[in-house]
């Protein structure tokens, strides 16, 4: 049994971010990830303003950049009648003007290799939490099995960051308020060829949804379907999602043979959740473990690096001194990103209640959106900054 100043279960964009934070500031710490590597695909990879600035403030802004990647300096919808504008990043001042679409596993590996350059990080691969240390009322550390068997890792502050369907959590007896949702999402991807758009768009269409993102050689595409409805969709036949691609994107038309089946493809199965209660004495749950997002917006990583953000601006110097942290101290934490959690998780509610669930339904996108978003004086301005910096955007001031 070996012993850290503090364990994190999961690689995830909360947990190597916190984890970064802390061995900056000379904190003892192990990151668990039970994948062998970060190359899951479908993962979101959207990188807002906000976490482009946190990147900024830590001096990994330019390495990120030189990652491949697209920028898309606005969102819109595309219906049958038109594009509706709905935010104009470029409008938001300051250096980062748009959302950068770049790889999930790209970014966790530039977060753990800056990690990695600190003495005090450890990153243990392969190694699936499934299990925590109590003594009494308090969370001790974690225990987890890799190829060479079962483990626990004592810690003065264990943190859940390994995602909504969290074993820490679970272990630690905290259970999410579902608010439900009304959709799952089928993800696959098509080649993209030179004469295609340049944007990354939402296509809506009566009773048919569909995100569209330039990845430069491919379309990274998610087909949003009435929730539990994807075994009616397989029943349907493959041929039928080829027919709804070949009809909502006539560009892509000659390329959805390439769907061959659908092993092609993957499922995500939509959660909006969040916990009452964050922590207990030595544990915190944040990211996706504490509120799973709707992939509405695509705000959920940068809600997820604006948890460890403000995790380690309050932790990160008492960990360093060796101080035991105490409950009240983590409730501080989940008192400062309850806002930011419950805003945007009731827009995203608001949006599936009013646009996604209506159009799955068969309503005609005209009835569901105004012209245009983006040019509305108050609207526009407040639309683009919930989208691009979200709900009090955190600032890195833990110890480096």
């Amino acid at each position: 049994m070996t012993r850290n100043t503090c364990v994190i279960a999961g690689g995830g964009p909360a947990g190597a971010v916190l984890a970064l934070l802390l061995a900056r500031a000379g904190v003892q710490v192990t990151l668990l990830e039970k994948h062998s590597d970060f190359l899951r695909d479908f993962r979101g990879d959207t990188i807002h303003p906000s976490t482009l600035q946190v990147l900024h403030e830590i001096g990994l802004a330019e390495e990120f950049l030189r990652l491949p990647h697209h920028k898309a300096y606005g969102m819109a919808v595309h219906t049958d009648e038109g594009t509706v504008p709905v935010a104009d990043l470029s409008k938001l001042g300051g250096e980062y003007g748009y959302i950068a679409f770049v790889p999930q596993w790209d970014f966790l590996n530039l977060v753990t290799t800056a990690a990695a350059r600190y003495p005090t990080f450890r990153l243990l691969m392969n190694a699936e939490v499934h299990g925590v240390i109590r003594e009494g009322n308090a969370v001790r550390g974690v225990r987890y099995r890799d190829p060479d068997g079962e483990h626990e890792l004592r810690a003065t502050l264990t943190v859940a960051a390994d995602g909504r369907h969290s074993d820490v959590r679970r272990a630690a007896g905290l259970v999410p308020i579902e608010h439900g949702a009304p959709m799952d999402v089928v993800w696959f991807r098509l080649p993209r060829e030179e004469s295609d758009p340049d944007e990354t768009f939402l296509r809506l269409s009566s009773g048919r949804i569909m995100v569209v993102i330039d990845r430069g050689t491919y379309w990274q595409l998610a087909y949003a379907i009435p929730k539990g409805g994807f075994e009616e969709l397989r029943a349907a036949g493959i041929e039928t999602l080829r027919e709804q691609v070949a009809n909502l994107l006539p560009f892509l038309a000659g390329r959805t043979g390439l769907l061959t089946g659908f092993d092609d493809v993957s499922v995500l199965s939509v959660a909006l959740n969040r916990l009452r209660r964050w922590h207990r004495p030595g544990l915190l749950v944040i990211g996706d473990a504490a509120h799973a997002m709707s992939p509405v917006f695509g705000v959920g990583i940068n809600l997820a690096v604006q948890d460890a953000v403000a995790t380690a601006n309050l932790l990160a110097g008492p960990l360093a001194s060796g101080a035991e942290i105490p409950e009240s101290l983590l409730a501080r934490i989940q008192r400062r990103r309850t806002v930011p959690t419950v805003v945007t998780q009731f827009a995203q509610r608001v949006v599936q209640d009013r646009l996604i669930r209506p159009a799955l339904n068969g309503r005609d996108a005209p009835e569901l959106l105004p012209r245009d978003l983006s040019h509305l004086p108050v609207v526009g301005a407040l639309t683009r900054r919930f989208i691009g910096l979200g709900v009090l955007p955190e600032h890195v001031k833990s110890p480096s």
